[in-house]
């Protein structure tokens, strides 16, 4: 049924609270999604010279959404083409919400087409490399021997069990000693298990030995210098530190410990549906892209060693 009597801000602020608390998509995308949705009614005020009302929305033509698109790529902050799309299919499934709990449709929009985006492939480290981020931290003369425990073993966890960087974080001091199996709660507080290598619960319990501050059983498992809990940029920041260290590309980051724990399991004849429920893909096609990448580096191998190549 239509409210044809909010407006179009208090339309907004509906479907982000649908997708905080229906959905439950994670802060970071809330505030991407949020920031898309009042340019896109800041931009309909402004072209069409009115506040814009919830009835309103449901008249923006693909003329008008094209020229939003238009502006976001060429403004003082330009859109690349990849960006234009993710903001293409924010405002999408802005409109769909209105359609399904408003009752204010605007099937005319279907008729616009975002970009060409050319798919990008996960860049995951070698073996060796991967080993050298994991035992690296341990080399470092600036760190305190509880701080490198600590790195060592994120690091470790990330690469055994193919975790991203805020599920790895996400662990307490109730989740240690680390058993056979962690259930982890991933992207839409979807679940999944996830084995624990043996390599990987011995560096979480040498952190645990080492490190000074006493924890309460639902207190963050790795903690910062000063006792708070660890963040995501110290992460990145010890990984962009070591690679300097290491000699690795740009591409090595943490969540490349995460790509290159699938690509190594798929070389090593893992079947793709396995891969996908431990990475906690909601599509297979999600997961097929490591095929690409395992192919490309047979690929290489090939080229480097024939002798006709």
């Amino acid at each position: 049924m239509a409210h044809p009597q909010l407006t179009a801000e208090q339309a907004l602020a509906a479907w982000l609270e649908h997708l905080a608390h229906e959905r439950r998509l994670s802060p970071r995308t809330l505030e991407a999604y949020g920031h898309i949705g009042r340019r896109y009614l800041a931009f309909l005020q402004s072209h069409r010279g009115e506040t814009q009302s919830l009835s309103d929305l449901g008249t923006v033509t693909p003329a008008e959404l094209r020229a939003h698109l238009a502006e976001r790529r060429s403004g003082d902050r330009p859109l690349n083409a990849r960006s234009i799309s993710q903001t293409l299919s924010a405002i999408r499934t802005f409109h769909a919400f209105l359609d399904r709990r408003c009752g204010v449709a605007a099937p005319q929009l279907a008729l616009v087409r975002g970009p060409r985006v050319k798919a990008s492939l996960p860049r995951p480290v070698t073996e060796d490399q991967a080993r050298g981020l994991t035992l690296e931290p341990e080399a470092d003369p600036d760190a305190q021997p509880w701080e490198a425990a600590r790195d060592r073993a994120v690091l470790t966890l990330l690469y055994g069990c193919g975790l991203r960087i805020s599920e790895g974080l996400s662990l307490t001091r109730a989740d240690a000693p680390l058993p056979d199996a962690l259930r982890i709660t991933g992207k839409g507080c979807k679940t999944r298990l996830a084995p624990v290598l043996p390599a990987v619960r011995q560096a979480v319990d040498a952190y645990l030995s080492l490190q000074p501050f006493p924890l309460e059983s639902s207190d963050a498992l790795f903690r910062a210098r000063r006792g708070g809990p660890l963040s995501p940029r110290h992460v990145q920041a010890t990984v962009q530190r070591l690679r300097g260290r290491l000699g690795l590309p740009a591409s090595a980051t943490p969540h490349a410990l995460r790509h290159s724990f699938a690509t190594h399991l798929l070389g090593a004849g893992a079947d793709l549906r396995s891969i996908q429920e431990l990475l906690g893909h909601a599509s297979l096609s999600t997961t097929q892209k490591y095929t690409a990448v395992d192919a490309a580096r047979l690929l290489d191998a090939y080229a480097s060693a024939h002798p006709r190549a």
